[in-house]
């Protein structure tokens, strides 16, 4: 029995085994089946009520992880030895065995380990001498559905002592679970010659082979599981930093170093007692987590998705404080246990490397060129940077930055027990804030031509990072509880700081041509690195993180050493950072006074270069996926404007000459004669010309010229460009067009991410819609294809009914609903000298867009382009409209009325209510 096991109290509150074999043994028959389901039912009440009570102490102690997994453990054994005793007693007695039947019963894996969560797997083995007899296999077989019939998740295995020894040698998997094998019931003596084999026969002399294995298994865990302990939907098994890797360090411990239990680790020397205070403390609530996870979903959960985060947070009674919630505050603890894994992951395998890699390659480490011993004050070694003694650092603390310094400019690893030197003397920095030289040095490792990115992660592992930007401290491990941020608040800081870094040196000039063009041109890269750093550095403050980090940033700047332009520079992007993404993204780049109103704000040239490259690090940084062509497109043409506005002032090409322009281009690429484009001119308004690119005019006046004689034309294709779909319909204009076809694109499970709506001088609505599907791609199948534009025919014909087919149509994340958003109306007459601009923030749904035009036709309002971006969960659809006769929404009651039915479309998914 494990120690974990051992110290449960009251250990037959859960199971009482003396009664329940008084029960089993009152049972009478003789048929081994009837005997046998009788049991099976005692049994399964049994393991109902032993859970209820496991369940029952843990929600008293909702922290108690390790005694809760030990006290599933201590359930299954009992069951499993009133279960053994039975069957081999009343089933399929045999009073006199001979040696070959000799048989005993061992818990593996986590199981063995005298671990489990409520609904983990029962991993077990059934070990015998030799080949097994037909006693034996009757004992398994009949064991096994006994144990199916109680509803649990078996995973089983029967070998022979050769079969052991054989198997554990040709699979790591086995052998991995073998290591903590832990005798259950049956013969001991046999139980104790498998543990002598697999020690002799499997064990000895293959530790450095196990390692090597488990860490290389451990690498492709962490790639498949996105290689970062920072995800904010986490996987608290498998995932980095999570109870895998702590699990990873005891198999190798116990391979290794025969240790029996993870405190054993201290004495062998593995970890200090400090640094196994931590490694406990980590298991502990990592093993909460899971236990709650798994009660809550009622099945085998391992993932820490949002819509249970807050239950969570419940149960283990976070509270909210000022600027942070209860579930902002769980996840930041789990986060930083999770890097407290890290650290203590490094820490151990240094001592491993010491022990096994001394004649070869480092564990996990690559090949160092070689180097001096010695450098400034360090130590060299094999090309990892150590320390000449202890106290190294309290005797110098400026020697916490120097370290990383050296780190960045020769290229050099950080040996790990000179980090658990940092981390553990990383309050030492504090005495040296204020130093310029150290100011300095970490100047020069955030701006580093290398790779910043890779040091900057290793001094916030170290813990110094957070100590020498105590500002950037606060946000260590700080989730943003939302859909759309990928990563915690210094992750993602960390990633934006790397894109910068990859950019300017040009290894991300397919993806980002214009940024890395600009980059050279900018007059201070320092100020841009540190804005980068302090974008999100204010965020969880409780007020608006834009306005609180650029104060924070003139009291920071300063003290780093950079001259006061920089400083305002700098406060002014912090400030701003948000301004040119919700500029692109929420506003129509086709009315001029949305450029003059940003240029305005930027008012100069450098600005304008360094907010560019801002914002693509800091969108690309948020997570895989969020960046794509149509973000690309946006943020280039709004670049573009902007920069000939700040270069040429008001006096840039006017109006007039860039319609004339976008004709003769036209023409020349459809070969039109003047007759041709007039024909065409006339059909259409200055309005259109300014709206649509030159690709997309092409297509429209191709659709135009082949749908002279039909009442409906409708035209998609794939826009590589803007990694969407290109739909265009061509039809007769009436009133709610614009929601019926949006309705059909939502019905074909199409998200529309812009439209632009015209009317041509004759009556015809020539309507552009950019669409992708619900993985954010375009849709590129001809039968997709084909499928919207049958949807989109049906619907203005009106042979289907839309409302139905939308109310089928599943969330597009489902976790959605954990989230609590307060739909929001702004209506904004100065944002446009011709319309009137209606922004609405809601929850993201099915047909939301179709919901908020039909709400818009209702209010009789005339919707001239309308552009949707998503932030996760959240929806910001914004529409340029007017009344019907062509003129701003200027009325108070009609402004009302129109902000309170796109309220209630906003809060509905069912149109009709909306109406």
């Amino acid at each position: 029995m494990s120690q974990r096991i051992a110290n449960i109290p009251q250990r037959r509150a859960i199971i009482d085994r003396r009664a329940l074999t008084e029960k089993l043994g009152a049972l009478e028959g003789d048929d081994p089946a009837k005997l046998r389901q009788a049991a099976t039912g005692l049994l399964k009440q049994a393991l109902a009520d032993g859970r209820a009570e496991i369940e029952r102490r843990f929600l008293e102690k909702p922290s108690s992880g390790l005694s809760t997994a030990a006290a599933g453990a201590f359930l299954i054994d009992q069951l499993l030895r009133l279960l053994w005793d039975f069957t081999i007693r009343r089933l399929y007695p045999n009073n006199n065995p001979t040696n070959a039947e000799r048989m005993t019963l061992i818990a593996v894996g986590g199981y063995g380990r005298g671990e489990m969560a409520p609904h983990s797997d029962v991993d077990i083995g059934f070990l015998t001498p030799w080949k097994q007899s037909a006693w034996s296999e009757q004992v398994i077989e009949s064991m096994l559905y006994a144990l199916w019939d109680m509803g649990l998740k078996v995973g089983h295995s029967s070998r022979s002592l050769d079969e052991m020894v054989r198997m554990s040698k040709s699979d790591v998997t086995i052998r991995t679970a073998l290591v903590e094998a832990r005798y259950v019931w049956g013969d001991t003596d046999l139980y104790e010659e498998a543990a002598r084999r697999f020690e002799a026969e499997v064990q000895r002399d293959t530790a450095r082979q196990f390692i090597a294995d488990k860490l290389a298994e451990r690498e492709a865990r962490h790639q498949k599981m996105g290689d970062s302990r920072y995800v904010v939907e986490p996987n608290v098994k498998e995932g980095k930093g999570g109870l895998r890797d702590l699990q990873t360090l005891f198999w190798i411990g116990k391979y290794a170093y025969n240790v029996r239990r993870a405190a054993d680790l201290v004495e062998a020397g593995l970890f200090t007692a400090h640094e196994y205070r931590q490694f406990n403390r980590a298991e502990n609530f990592l093993w909460a987590v899971r236990c709650h996870l798994h009660l809550i979903a009622g099945r085998a959960e391992e993932r820490l998705t949002f819509d249970v985060q807050r239950e969570i947070a419940e149960r283990m009674r976070y509270a909210d404080r000022p600027g942070k919630s209860k579930v902002e505050r769980f996840m930041q603890f789990y986060f930083l246990q999770a890097k407290r894994v890290g650290d203590l992951t490094g820490i151990f395998l240094a001592h491993l490397d010491e022990k096994y890699a001394a004649r070869g390659r480092r564990f996990g480490l690559p090949t160092i060129r070689r180097t001096p011993r010695k450098l400034k004050g360090f130590v060299l070694d094999r090309g990892r940077l150590a320390l000449p003694s202890d106290d190294f650092f309290q005797k110098k603390p400026i020697r916490l930055i120097e370290i990383f310094a050296l780190a960045d400019l020769h290229e050099l690893e950080i040996h790990p027990l000179a980090m658990r030197a940092a981390s553990r003397d990383a309050k030492c920095v504090d005495d040296v804030r204020d130093d310029p030289r150290a100011n300095q040095l970490f100047l020069d490792v955030l701006s580093s031509p290398r790779d910043p990115e890779t040091v900057l992660r290793w001094m916030n592992e170290a813990g110094v990072f957070g100590r020498f930007v105590p500002d950037f401290g606060r946000v260590v491990a700080q989730m943003q509880f939302d859909m759309y941020h990928h990563y915690t608040v210094d992750e993602h800081t960390i990633r934006a700081i790397g894109l910068l870094s990859r950019i300017e040196r040009g290894m991300l000039a397919e993806d980002h041509p214009v940024a890395t063009a600009i980059l050279p041109q900018i007059v201070s890269r320092r100020a841009l690195y540190v804005a980068v750093l302090l974008h999100d550095v204010a965020k969880g403050r409780g007020g608006d993180h834009s306005v609180l980090g650029a104060e924070v940033a003139n009291e920071l700047c300063p003290r780093l050493g950079l001259t006061p332009a920089e400083t305002e520079t700098v406060a002014w992007l912090v400030r701003y950072h948000l301004l040119m993404s919700a500029t692109a993204f929420k506003r129509d780049l086709a009315d001029f006074k949305t450029i003059l109103d940003f240029a305005e704000v930027v008012q100069s040239p450098q600005r304008l270069m360094m907010l560019l490259v801002l914002t693509i690090v800091d969108i690309r940084a948020v997570g895989p996926g969020v960046w794509n062509g149509w973000k690309r497109q946006l943020l280039g043409d709004l670049y573009e404007a902007a920069e000939e506005v700040l270069r040429l002032g008001h006096k840039h090409k006017g109006r007039g000459e860039r319609i004339a322009a976008k004709q003769q281009a036209l023409a020349d690429e459809l070969g039109w004669d003047d007759d041709q484009l007039s024909a065409f001119d006339r059909r259409v308004s200055d309005a259109y010309w300014v709206a649509e690119p030159l690709d997309v005019l092409e297509r429209n006046a191709r659709l135009v010229n082949a749908s002279e004689d039909t009442q409906l034309a409708i035209d998609a294709e794939i826009y590589p460009e803007r990694d969407a779909t290109l739909i265009t319909v061509y039809a007769a204009d009436h009133p709610g067009l614009f929601y019926r076809i949006a309705g059909a694109i939502h019905a074909a499970s199409g998200n529309i991410i812009d439209a632009r709506i015209h009317t041509t001088n004759d009556g015809r609505a020539l309507d552009n819609f950019l669409v992708q599907d619900v993985r954010g791609q375009p849709f590129d199948n001809p039968e997709q294809i084909e499928r919207l534009k049958q949807g989109i025919g049906d619907a203005l014909a009106n042979r289907v009914r839309l409302a139905d087919r939308l109310q089928k149509k599943p969330l597009p994340r489902p976790r959605a609903e954990a989230f609590t958003i307060a739909p929001n109306v702004l209506i904004d007459n100065r944002a446009s000298n011709r319309v009137t601009v209606i922004e609405v923030n809601a929850r993201d749904r099915p047909a939301l867009l179709h919901d908020l035009a039909q709400a818009l036709f209702q209010s009789k309002v005339t919707i001239h382009s309308a552009h949707v971006a998503t932030y996760g969960e959240r929806a910001v659809d914004t529409f340029y409209v007017t009344d019907l006769i062509g003129d701003k929404i200027t009325n108070a009651g009609r402004m009302k009325a129109v902000e309170r039915r796109l309220l209630e479309a906003a809060e509905t998914s069912d149109p009709a209510k909306a109406a």
